[in-house]
């Protein structure tokens, strides 16, 4: 339940829950950097996700329709990739370590903000 009202919990929750899930797939695609016809993998970016569960309202017949995902988590593969071993593997320990790293990066920020909302919501209490 978010206490203000605002949905910036349920934001931050849901983002977190596509920061969990993308650390575990792009775990599974570094330990399975020497498997043999192993495809990275990714998640859907969230953007797409977010964009689909705040879709606009049409108003008008003359607005087009909107069209977007489900806005669950799916994995997929990723698009081109760079190289391939000769073995078939397309994984890029490199490109993987920078997701992990971006990844990281995304979880502390979202971390951050609420503790700071909430700092600022109980600063209004009077806590």
């Amino acid at each position: 339940m978010d206490p203000t009202g605002t949905g910036i919990f349920g934001l931050a929750e849901r983002r977190l829950q596509w920061l969990d899930q993308r650390q575990s797939v792009l775990a599974q695609n570094i330990a399975n950097a020497d498997s043999p016809n192993y495809a990275a993998r990714d998640v859907t970016p969230f953007r797409s996700i977010l964009a689909s569960a705040s879709e606009p309202v049409r108003t008008s017949s003359l607005h087009m329709n909107a069209s977007g995902t489900s806005g669950d988590v799916s994995v997929r593969r990723e698009r081109v990739p760079v190289e391939r071993t000769p073995d078939g593997n397309s994984v890029s320990l490199e490109d993987q370590m920078m997701k992990v790293a971006d990844t990281d990066t995304n979880q502390q920020l979202v971390t951050t903000v609420v503790r700071k909302y909430m700092g600022l919501f109980r600063m209004a209490l009077g806590r």
